[in-house]
């Protein structure tokens, strides 16, 4: 039946076009189906689709009406295979009677859920941004004053200040997400008809690899393209991955260029940032504003202290608020899981909270706390996943299994401390700072080709607390 009536569709079309605009934007249209008036087309990319609405809307309207009716309805399917794309909301089109609606094929994107077009020819991209990072919920002190400030002045104008990229840095705990997201959710407040979206290295990473193997990179450039705000977190886990850098340089040129805002995050600023295969890239990190989050003083973390109580709705004595500042010093989050450790105690055990609860929970929260990273501990965590003799990494043995598991210990040696390329291999084999420098890269080239190993450094990283 879809059939049928495409085929009627088509002849109105051929009539009325010159026959090399019919050959080439009609003819590669496939009917899919037909039910209750609403005619499903499917068109080969996105392409055509913005092309179709752009230069043959009326001739399309007019002709599903003659041939379906007045309540006729057609549907586009844009197959992009694992990592369908939204197309941008273009407001100055609103189709009416009959409405042209958007489906897509495929499994859903991640990162976005298409609308329905019609009155509304939004669609919407869920932003992925956390609910309570907010800007009120953000303590502002000497440690972040700077940022929070530069922060607030690019939600009410992202894309139109000097501060663009915008470069938060620091150590993990500080606030960097936090931040990064509460420009976000006060950008969609005051104008919720901008995209923005939050995504973390490693996953526009995945993304990219997937795009490669299914031959949907010009897909993946336009899904990212088209953002109006766009937040990457963890830059740092682009250094040594040279197709992804390249990818994310094109994005950022094409968002920059039509004064899109961007806000990256770092573990360190972009001078320290070692593994970018072009200056490029590195020097549009430094463009904008860089600005560090630094370790708050003990002012800072009683206020954040007293504000997450009263937003949880505990009541904490002085003396307490008082210790736990004093005694938690380089780690917000941790500053924040001791309040909720202090509530489970209290409320499991029906205990009020007092001074000698929280020196119990803030005692054993240090003793449990990760040992340091070193290159000694981390050789013990790789022995044991792979389940190896330690005294195996460190011979000279050529066994495969060995051999990559020595890659993954100098990998992650780089990746968690600051140990140079030379000691990292004098400590692991005894080897040289290109044989440390050789096995980064192809611990990199594996990751980014085989899902089953990338999933396996995923599991180590995590053991020392990644992000």
């Amino acid at each position: 039946m879809h059939h049928q009536v495409w085929n009627k569709c088509l002849s109105i079309f051929r009539d009325n076009l010159e026959k090399s605009q019919f050959e080439n934007f009609f003819e590669p249209i496939k009917p899919i189906k037909f039910e209750q008036e609403i005619l499903t087309v499917q068109v080969p990319s996105l392409f055509y689709y913005e092309y179709l609405e752009e230069h043959y809307i009326d001739l399309l309207r007019k002709t599903i009406r003659r041939v379906i009716g007045s309540g006729a309805r057609l549907e586009y399917s844009i197959p992009v295979g694992a990592n369908p794309m939204v197309m941008p909301a273009n407001e100055q089109k609103v189709i009416t009677n009959p409405p042209i609606s958007i489906s897509m094929t495929g499994p859903k994107n991640p990162y976005a859920e298409p609308g329905i077009a019609g009155i509304d020819r939004h669609i919407h991209i869920d932003p992925r941004l956390k609910a309570d990072f907010t800007f009120a919920n953000f303590v502002e002190g000497d440690c972040n004053r700077l940022a929070r400030s530069a922060g607030l002045a690019i939600a009410e104008k992202p894309g139109g200040t000097a501060f663009n990229p915008f470069f938060i840095y620091g150590k993990s705990g500080l606030g960097k997400t936090h931040l990064a997201q509460a420009i976000g959710i006060r950008v969609k407040e005051e104008n919720p008809r901008k995209t923005v979206l939050y995504v973390n290295a490693s996953m526009f990473t995945t993304q990219f690899v997937d795009a490669s193997q299914n031959k949907n990179i010009n897909n993946f450039l336009n899904f990212y393209q088209c953002i109006d705000l766009l937040i990457i977190d963890d830059v740092q886990e682009f250094e040594s991955k040279p197709k992804t850098q390249r990818t994310f340089f094109d994005i950022f040129n094409h968002l920059h260029q039509r004064n899109k805002q961007l806000i990256l995050t770092s573990d360190r600023p972009p001078v320290e940032l070692q593994g970018l295969i072009t200056e490029r890239l590195l020097s549009r990190f430094k463009w904008g504003l860089s600005t560090e989050l630094q370790l708050p003083d003990y002012a800072t973390r009683l206020k954040i202290l007293k504000q997450r109580a009263y937003r949880d709705g505990i009541e904490l004595p002085e003396d307490v608020l008082e210790y736990t500042a004093k005694k938690i010093v380089d780690n917000v989050r941790e500053l924040e899981g001791v309040l909720i450790g202090l509530l489970a105690q209290a409320t499991l055990n029906k205990k009020a909270i007092t001074l000698e609860l929280a020196q119990f929970t803030i005692e054993k929260l240090i003793k449990h706390s990760r040992p340091e990273i070193s290159i000694d501990y981390i050789r013990q965590v790789v022995s044991d996943y792979y389940r190896l003799d330690e005294d195996h990494l460190l011979s000279n043995t050529r066994k495969r299994e060995i051999v990559q598991a020595r890659q993954v210990a100098m990998y992650l040696s780089k990746q968690f401390t600051k140990t140079s390329l030379k000691n990292i291999g004098a400590q692991l084999g005894n080897k040289d700072h290109a044989t440390v420098l050789h096995a980064c890269r192809t611990v990199n080239n594996l990751i980014e080709t085989d899902r089953h190993f990338k999933t396996q450094i995923e599991e180590l990283e995590g053991k020392f607390g990644n992000g």
